[in-house]
C-alpha cells in the first residue's frame, strides 16, 4: 500500500485517493486485454474480419470507391476510417489497407491497390504515394448494407454510425483466412479456395449432420495464395476436426538444364509468406557454414510479367534430387503452417473447426437474407399502399382537385381528403405533395402496373419469409453466384506424403551430395539424343519392349558416371564430357526419347555440327573418320592431348566429317557417295597419324558427288541400306525409293577407287539421301524421331528398291 500524499499549498484542490497497485494493474490489463481481444487482434466468425479491416472497408463503400470509379490516394481513405471510426494512429490503419490489397497475402484480395504495396520481402510505399480503391470481391462484402441486413452501432465518439458486422456474401474467413495475436491467445488461419468453401458450405446448408470427412470432399486442405504443395494431410485433418494442426508446404521445385553440361534447381512456388530473399540468406548462411555443398550460385529471376523464378544452380558431379532434399532440410523451402482456428462468436473467442466455421456463417448469413426480405416486403408494402392511394384519387381526379381548391389550407385539405376518400394520413399527404403532371392517363397505366408488380414481389417475399426451406435455397444461389464470379482454381497441390527428414543439428557435418561413381554407358541415337544408363555389376541393356521416338542408336560408349568421354563432331575435332549429368534411365527399357540433345549438353551453338561418335580417350583401338570429300583417317584416341576440346583432322573448306567407328586393322572400313558408289576395304591400307594430320584419299568421287556415308563393317548380318531421292526436291512431298541388301554382295576395293555401284536410279532419281551400313537388327526413324519399319535384306545389290510410305531420316542399330 502506497504511502498517501498531501498537498499543504491552499490552492491545491485536487482529490488524492490511496490506490492498490495489484488492485489497479489487474483492472487494467483486464480492460487492455478485452480491447485487443475484441477490437484489434481477432476476427469475427462471421464475416473474417477484424475491426479495422471491416471498418476500412465500410468507408471506402460509404466514399463510393467501387471498382468501376478511379483510385484515391490510400492517405485519404486512412485519414477517413482514422477520423470518424478507427481511434487508433495512421500506421496500423495502412498496415491492414495494404494486406488487403496483397495477391500474396490474401486468396481474394478485397482492395485493388495501385502502386507499390510491398512484397514478401519489401515494405510498401508511404500511404501519401500509393491509390487504392474497393476490389470486386469486396462488393460482395458491403452489399445490401442499406436494406438493414446487419446491426449498425456508434462510432467511438458517438457521431457516426458503423456496422457490427459485415454482410458478406461468401465465407471470407475460410477464404482469406486470418492471423493475430492477442492477449492469452493468438489465431492463425490459412486460406482456402473459394470455389470449395462455397461447395462445402451448401452441402453444409442441405445435410446439416454432414460430418468433417464429409465437408473434406469439397474442402480438402488450404489454397494458399502463393501456390506450393501441402505434404501430408493428418495435420489438415486434425485443424478441421478440432481448430488446430500443423503441416509442411513445400515450394514447387523443378531440375532443369540451365545450359551446357549446367543442371539446376528452378523454384516457381514458395511456401506461404516465404519470399525469396529469405530463401537466398539461408542457402547462402548454409554453404558458408558447410552443411550444404553442391550449390554453386543462387539467382532470382522474379519479375512482373513472369512471376517467381529462383535458379539454384548445382555444381558438376552433385545429385540435384539429394541436394534439394537438403535444401527443404536447411532453409525455408519446406516451411511449418500451424493452424490455430480462435474468432469470435457472440463475442467470445472459440477454437472452431471445420464445420463450426462454416455452421456460424451460415447462421449468419440466412439471418443476412431474412432481415434483407423483411425490409424489401416493409418498402413494397409502404409503396403498394401509396399506389393504391393515387389510384383512387385518379379515379376522380375532378374531386380531388375540388377538394383541395375548397379547403382553407393544407391540413384541413388533408383531413378532407382522409374523409371523403377514405384515405390514410400517409396517402392523402402523398396526394397533396402530387405533381400535376403525373395526374395523366398514360401515368393511371403505370400505377395499375407498378401495382401488379408489387403485388407479386410482395407475395413473393412472403412466401420466402414463411419457409424455412426457401431461406436456405436463396442462401445458396447467392453463395453460387458468388463462387462463379469470384472463385479461381487451385493453385496449392495436396499429397498425403512425409515431409523432409528433421534438420540437421547445428555443427553437424554436410553430407556427401555428389553422385556416387558407378560403371554406366552413354547410349547415343542416331537424332543427337544422349541418356546414361548406371549398370550394377553383372547387369546389361535390354531393349525396350515397345519403341520409343529416337530409339534408333548411333554409338555407346562405356565408362563410369564420374568418368570423361569425348563426343567426335562433324567439325573434325573432340569435345570432353563427363556424364554424370545426363539424364539416367534404367537398364531394363532404355528409351533415347528422355535423353538431352547431346549438342545442347556440349554447348556446341554452330547448328551445321552434329555429334556423330563418341570414344573413350584409355582406347587404344584406332578411330577411324571419314569426310565428305573422301578423305579417310585413323587415329589413336588414348595418344590424344588431355584437353577440353581438340583437333583431330585437318579438313580442307567446305568439308566435314560423316562418319566415326573403332576400326582395328582387321576391320573394313565403308564409303557410300550420293551417286550410290559403295567402296569397302580393309582399314589397315589406313596407317594412324597424329591429330593435325589431314588423313588421306579414301575413295575416288565423280564430279559433283560427295560422302553420304562412312562407318566400319565387320562381323555377320551386316546389311547395306540406301535411300534414293532427288536433288532439289522439297522435304516431305517425295519418301524416296529405299532398298536393303546384304553387304557380302559387295566386292572388296583397295583404298583410293571408286567402288561399285550399290543402287539404280529410276526416271526423276539423281541421288542418294540416304545410307547405312551396320550389323541387324536395324532401326529406322522418320524426321520425328518415330519408328519406321525396313523392309528384307532381300535386294540385289545394284537393284533400284520400293517406294517409301513415309520419309526415313536416319537408321541406327539396336542396344543389343
Amino acid at each position: 500500500m502506497p504511502a498517501s500524499r498531501t498537498d499543504s499549498s491552499p490552492a491545491a484542490e485536487e482529490r488524492i485517493e490511496d490506490v492498490d497497485v495489484s488492485t489497479e494493474m489487474q483492472g487494467s490489463f483486464l480492460e487492455y486485454a478485452y480491447s485487443v481481444i475484441y477490437s484489434r487482434a481477432l476476427p469475427d466468425a462471421r464475416d473474417g474480419l477484424k475491426p479495422v479491416q471491416r471498418r476500412i472497408l465500410y468507408q471506402m463503400a460509404d466514399m463510393g470507391l467501387r471498382p468501376d470509379r478511379g483510385h484515391v490516394k490510400s492517405a485519404r481513405v486512412v485519414g477517413e476510417v482514422m477520423g470518424k471510426l478507427h481511434p487508433h494512429g495512421d500506421a496500423p490503419i495502412y498496415d491492414a489497407l495494404v494486406r488487403l490489397a496483397q495477391p500474396f497475402s490474401l486468396r481474394v484480395p478485397l482492395v485493388d491497390g495501385h502502386g507499390n504495396f510491398g512484397s514478401l520481402d519489401d515494405g510498401p510505399a508511404a500511404p501519401r504515394y500509393t491509390e487504392a480503391r474497393l476490389a470486386p470481391a469486396a462488393l460482395a462484402l458491403t452489399e445490401n448494407l442499406d436494406e438493414d441486413v446487419v446491426d449498425f452501432i456508434p462510432n467511438y465518439d458517438g457521431q457516426f454510425q458503423q456496422p457490427a458486422v459485415l454482410p458478406a456474401a461468401y465465407p471470407n474467413l475460410l477464404v482469406n483466412g486470418a492471423a493475430g495475436i492477442a492477449v492469452g491467445m493468438a489465431t492463425n488461419m490459412a486460406p482456402h479456395n473459394l470455389i470449395e468453401v462455397v461447395a462445402a458450405a451448401i452441402h453444409l446448408l442441405e445435410n446439416p449432420d454432414a460430418t468433417v470427412e464429409d465437408l473434406m470432399d469439397f474442402v480438402p486442405g488450404p489454397d494458399f495464395p502463393s501456390g506450393g504443395i501441402v505434404m501430408g494431410l493428418d495435420g489438415v485433418k486434425d485443424a478441421y476436426t478440432k481448430g488446430r494442426g500443423a503441416f509442411k508446404v513445400r515450394g514447387k521445385v523443378a531440375i532443369e538444364s540451365l545450359g551446357p553440361r549446367r543442371t539446376g534447381l528452378v523454384v516457381t512456388e514458395l511456401p506461404y509468406q516465404v519470399g525469396p530473399e529469405r530463401v537466398i540468406e539461408k542457402i547462402k548462411d548454409a554453404v558458408q557454414a558447410k552443411r550444404l555443398t553442391g550449390i554453386a550460385d543462387v539467382t532470382d529471376l522474379t519479375d512482373r510479367s513472369h512471376g517467381l523464378r529462383l535458379v539454384i544452380g548445382i555444381k558438376t558431379g552433385f545429385d540435384p534430387q539429394a541436394v534439394l532434399d537438403h535444401l527443404y532440410r536447411l532453409t525455408p523451402l519446406e516451411d511449418s503452417f500451424n493452424i490455430n482456428n480462435v474468432a469470435l462468436v457472440e463475442g467470445q473467442p472459440q477454437t472452431l473447426g471445420l464445420k463450426e466455421l462454416l455452421r456460424v456463417y451460415l447462421d449468419h448469413r440466412i439471418q443476412v437474407v431474412t432481415r434483407r426480405s423483411r425490409f424489401r416486403l416493409a418498402r413494397r408494402e409502404e409503396r403498394l399502399h401509396l399506389v393504391e392511394g393515387l389510384l383512387i384519387a385518379i379515379l376522380d381526379i375532378d374531386e380531388v382537385i375540388q377538394v383541395i381548391r375548397t379547403s382553407d389550407d393544407s391540413e384541413q385539405a388533408r383531413t378532407r381528403l382522409r374523409e371523403v376518400f377514405d384515405l390514410s394520413e400517409v396517402q392523402a399527404e402523398y396526394i397533396l405533395e402530387l405533381r400535376l403532371r403525373r395526374l395523366t392517363k398514360f401515368s393511371r397505366i403505370e400505377l395499375e402496373s407498378e401495382r401488379d408488380s408489387l403485388k407479386a414481389e410482395i407475395a413473393q417475399l412472403q412466401a420466402l419469409l414463411g419457409s424455412e426451406v426457401l431461406i436456405r435455397a436463396q442462401v445458396a444461389r447467392e453463395l453460387e453466384a458468388a463462387s462463379d464470379e469470384h472463385g479461381t482454381p487451385r493453385r496449392t497441390m495436396l499429397m498425403n506424403a512425409k515431409p523432409a527428414a528433421p534438420r540437421p543439428t547445428r555443427g553437424a557435418p554436410a553430407p556427401d551430395l555428389q553422385i556416387a561413381d558407378a560403371p554406366t554407358v552413354v547410349v547415343l541415337s542416331t537424332t543427337g539424343r544422349a541418356v546414361r544408363v548406371d549398370l550394377s555389376e553383372g547387369q546389361d541393356l535390354t531393349v525396350p519392349a515397345r519403341r520409343s521416338k529416337h530409339d534408333a542408336v548411333l554409338d555407346t560408349a562405356a565408362s563410369t558416371i564420374r568418368g570423361e568421354l569425348g563426343a567426335v563432331t562433324t567439325a573434325g575435332r573432340v569435345v570432353r564430357f563427363s556424364p554424370v549429368d545426363l539424364p539416367s534411365v534404367p537398364p531394363a527399357s532404355v528409351q533415347l526419347a528422355a535423353g538431352v540433345l547431346l549438342r545442347d549438353y556440349l554447348g556446341i551453338h554452330d547448328k551445321t555440327e552434329r555429334v556423330i561418335a563418341l570414344i573413350r580417350f584409355d582406347d587404344d583401338t584406332p578411330l577411324a573418320l571419314g569426310t565428305r570429300q573422301g578423305v579417310v583417317k585413323r587415329i589413336v584416341p588414348s595418344g590424344l592431348t588431355p584437353r577440353p576440346e581438340l583437333e583431330i583432322i585437318g579438313l580442307k573448306p567446305g568439308d566435314a566429317v560423316v562418319g566415326a567407328a573403332s576400326a582395328a586393322d582387321d576391320a573394313e572400313l565403308v564409303f557410300v557417295t550420293s551417286d550410290a558408289q559403295l567402296l569397302r576395304f580393309s582399314a589397315s591400307a589406313v596407317r594412324p597419324q597424329g591429330a593435325p594430320a589431314g588423313g588421306m584419299a579414301g575413295i575416288n568421287l565423280s564430279a559433283k558427288a560427295e560422302v553420304v556415308f562412312f562407318g566400319e563393317a565387320s562381323g555377320d548380318d551386316v546389311i547395306a541400306v540406301t535411300v534414293s531421292g532427288a536433288d532439289g526436291v522439297l522435304p516431305g512431298t517425295d519418301a524416296g525409293r529405299i532398298k536393303v541388301s546384304r553387304f557380302d554382295d559387295f566386292p572388296a576395293k583397295g583404298r583410293a577407287t571408286g567402288g561399285v555401284r550399290a543402287h539404280t536410279f529410276l526416271r526423276g532419281e539423281d541421288r542418294l539421301t540416304l545410307a547405312w551400313i551396320g550389323r541387324t537388327p536395324a532401326l529406322a526413324v522418320g524426321p520425328d524421331g518415330s519408328a519406321r519399319t525396313l523392309p528384307p535384306a532381300t535386294a540385289k545389290r545394284d537393284a533400284s528398291g520400293q517406294p517409301l510410305p513415309a520419309a526415313i531420316g536416319s537408321v541406327g542399330r539396336t542396344l543389343v
